[in-house]
């Protein structure tokens, strides 16, 4: 579990809206928004992440499946926020 990520952005409006949206599925809600500079936010499927911030304007930089050259069960997908910070969403366990 991630405690908390740093991440410039050039309009925060739209990157709240952007996180809110694409983070929503996994269970991630924002936790609060200090004025008007910060937002934090604290995994249903790899897939409904994925789906879910294309919907929300984010860009594919990979869709979801196994990549194997990280580990024999790492099954991830990459998006890029609207800034083009590459923001990714994985599952470590064996799928049966």
């Amino acid at each position: 579990m991630l405690d908390h990520v740093t991440i410039g952005v050039s309009d925060i409006e739209r990157s709240k809206a952007f996180y809110d949206s694409a983070l929503r599925p996994l269970g991630i809600e924002r936790l609060y928004a200090d004025g008007p500079t910060f937002a934090g936010y604290d995994r249903e499927t790899v897939q409904q992440f994925h789906r879910a911030a294309l919907a929300a304007g984010g860009q594919d930089n990979g869709p979801p499946g196994l990549r194997p050259h990280y580990h024999e069960n790492y099954y991830g997908a990459f998006i890029l926020d609207p800034d083009g910070h590459n923001i990714e969403a994985v599952c470590h366990s064996k799928q049966t």
